[in-house]
């Protein structure tokens, strides 16, 4: 699969910021899909949803027992909001590259998964710990939010500040391998596809097989994502922790 990204390199003539026009262009659609579903299901609310309005419902309960797994709701309910953006937008984004994927002539590949890129991941990541140390703060005050990361003992501190780094990479990572060894299969398929009416037929029903299932892990790697989201939020805001 000799598959080459769209570089916008050396932007403003720095030489380290380069762009991947495709990661750009597919989280900007992601974004839109996803602001098109808030969007429609809140359009004509009812007392007796249907439709599209009782599948949101539906979505925003299930996150709210995400929420509440994890911490007392009263402080949890704030979240709630994050947990379902992240949620939403990490499906869609995962499911883009599931339907197909979009290769001009000269091997530029265009529409995938943004989350196929690791710096999309990892950028998630590292504002979902980023805010996990804002509401820590915010919450507890900057003193006793400190004395957590000495508890309970004082020479623990470095291994926590490893955790954080940790934590970080685990996040991001375990999203973006999942979903960018789903397209490389896909790919493959795809390719053995084109070499004749054998191997369309041999790669026919391998393909669909994996598209169901790369539907299934886009949806666990979304809940997954959101799950330790509010772990790591619990961790940082609950007094029991």
């Amino acid at each position: 699969m000799d598959h080459k990204a769209p570089l916008l390199e050396d932007l403003w003539g720095i030489g380290w910021l380069d762009f991947n026009l495709s990661t750009v262009l597919m989280t900007f659609i992601a974004s839109v899909i996803v602001f098109i579903l808030g969007v429609a299901s809140a359009k004509s609310l009812q007392r007796k949803p249907t439709g599209l309005q009782n599948f949101m419902e539906w979505v925003v309960d299930f996150v709210k027992g995400i929420v509440g797994s994890t911490m007392d709701w009263k402080t949890g309910k704030q979240f709630l909001p994050l947990g379902l953006t992240l949620l939403t937008y990490i499906f869609v984004a995962n499911m883009l590259g599931v339907m197909f994927m979009v290769v001009t002539g000269d091997h530029y590949l265009w529409w995938k998964s943004p989350t196929s890129d690791p710096g999309v991941t990892l950028t998630l990541a590292t504002l979902v710990v980023a805010l996990s140390h804002y509401y820590g703060i915010k919450l507890k005050g900057v003193k006793e939010y400190g004395k957590e990361f000495f508890r309970p003992m004082p020479f623990l501190f470095p291994l926590k500040i490893i955790e954080e780094f940790a934590n970080t990479l685990t996040l991001g990572l375990r999203l973006f391998g999942n979903i960018y060894a789903g397209e490389i299969l896909l790919g493959l398929l795809a390719g053995l596809a084109t070499t004749g009416i054998a191997g369309t037929l041999g790669a026919a029903i391998p393909m669909l097989a994996w598209q169901g299932f790369s539907t299934f892990i886009g949806a666990i790697q979304a809940f997954i994502f959101t799950m330790l989201t509010m772990v790591y939020m619990s961790h940082k805001v609950s007094e029991d922790h």
